[in-house]
């Protein structure tokens, strides 16, 4: 199974999200570059920072490096952190939309509907068992994707085509910023953050991503804020 996958759009994953029971006060705007002129542009409180980065070669050189490196040296991931596997080839926007919400139940008060509930269900599940649930039980979810993928600038590719980017969630929990990508098999522990540097410190590390292919200009980010 594959899906259209999500344009790098922020008014498309704006409308996505409050479809899924984000209240309207929250919204996802472009963050413009790294430097601090830019970032002061971003309307505050930054809830999570959306990657969306080139899936080259040397991406996935350095995923399988750092992910061996971790299994090899170990990490200390909070048990609060919500990760799920993205099951579906194309699902890494909506995985990563997910990830950015559920991370933030606390300051987000879902609607009732289909995220609200999909997530109750997801609480105490694992990693894959997340993922297929989405897929399986979750099937409203994946409706609107569809439905989304097809409103962007661009014209929505085939299911079956070949797609070269990828997009992964920075969220700040109990203190620390995580990378969270569903084709990973555990979070990514940055280090320490506050949620009010979470903004400054998860474009950090955008900047290494994007240091590693210097000849690259396909990135973009995207941050959810609260109006």
């Amino acid at each position: 199974m594959a899906l259209v996958p999500l344009e790098s759009n922020p008014e498309v994953m704006t409308k996505f999200i409050h479809q899924l029971g984000v209240p309207d006060k929250f919204s996802l705007v472009d963050v413009y570059g790294l430097d601090g002129d830019l970032l002061a542009m971003v309307p505050r409180p930054v809830l999570a920072l959306i990657l969306l980065y080139p899936d080259c070669g040397k991406a996935s050189a350095y995923t399988a490096d750092l992910v061996t490196k971790i299994k090899d040296e170990g990490q200390e991931v909070s048990p609060n952190v919500f990760h799920m596997e993205q099951s579906v080839s194309n699902a890494c926007g909506t995985v990563a939309l997910v990830h950015a919400i559920a991370n933030n139940q606390d300051r987000i008060d879902l609607d009732d509907g289909i995220l609200k509930t999909f997530l109750e269900k997801a609480k105490d599940l694992s990693f894959s068992e997340r993922g297929e649930l989405l897929v399986n039980t979750a099937s409203k979810i994946i409706d609107a994707h569809e439905q989304l993928a097809q409103e962007g600038q661009t014209q929505a590719p085939q299911e079956d085509a070949p797609v070269y980017h990828h997009f992964v969630a920075f969220v700040e929990k109990d203190g620390s910023l995580y990378e969270l990508d569903g084709r990973k098999p555990f979070p990514i522990n940055y280090g320490p953050t506050t949620k009010d540097d979470l903004l400054e410190n998860a474009t950090k590390v955008c900047g290494e991503y994007m240091a590693r292919d210097p000849e690259e200009v396909r990135f973009t980010m995207i941050a959810l804020v609260a109006d």
